[in-house]
């Protein structure tokens, strides 16, 4: 989508069986968000995470091949277990890179947790494209992991 200014914006919604405060916990806890984050087949070596609004992250991002790179950012909001909106941009950026703002609310439905995703501005449609893939591949991996039967 693009918006009045011409630059790109995503936004992205699913449905997680799930509290909101769990899924918020899964999102904010550096060892839970390590677990689902990034794309299939990236791991999560490490999670910096100082949980206020002016704290910073850094996330190291490893994919399956090649060397590894960092999102970080400083949250603007930190509203539990309802709201997350964060800045977030690439330490090792590609030309095309900008600063974008994530914002995240979860409001509670029947069927659980609906997760509502904005990010944006992109300067063009391929990194917007980027991100739409991550997040909704980082969801999917959300899911299975909220969905996933636990050790008795």
């Amino acid at each position: 989508m693009t918006s009045a200014s011409g630059c790109w914006e995503l936004e992205l919604w699913d449905v997680v069986r799930a509290a909101p405060e769990q899924i918020y916990a899964l999102m904010t806890a550096p060892a839970d968000l390590a677990r689902w984050w990034g794309p299939r087949g990236f791991t999560i070596p490490e999670v910096e995470l100082d949980p206020r609004v002016g704290g910073r992250y850094r996330v190291t991002m490893q994919p399956p091949q090649g060397d590894a790179f960092h999102v970080t950012g400083v949250f603007r909001e930190w509203e539990p277990p309802h709201r997350l909106a964060y800045t977030f941009r690439y330490e090792e950026p590609s030309p095309d890179d900008q600063e974008t703002v994530v914002v995240l609310t979860f409001p509670q439905v029947d069927a659980g947790t609906e997760v509502v995703l904005s990010q944006g501005p992109f300067t063009t449609e391929e990194r917007l494209l980027l991100h739409r893939t991550g997040w909704t591949e980082s969801l999917e991996k959300l899911r299975a992991l909220v969905d996933r039967p636990r050790a008795v």
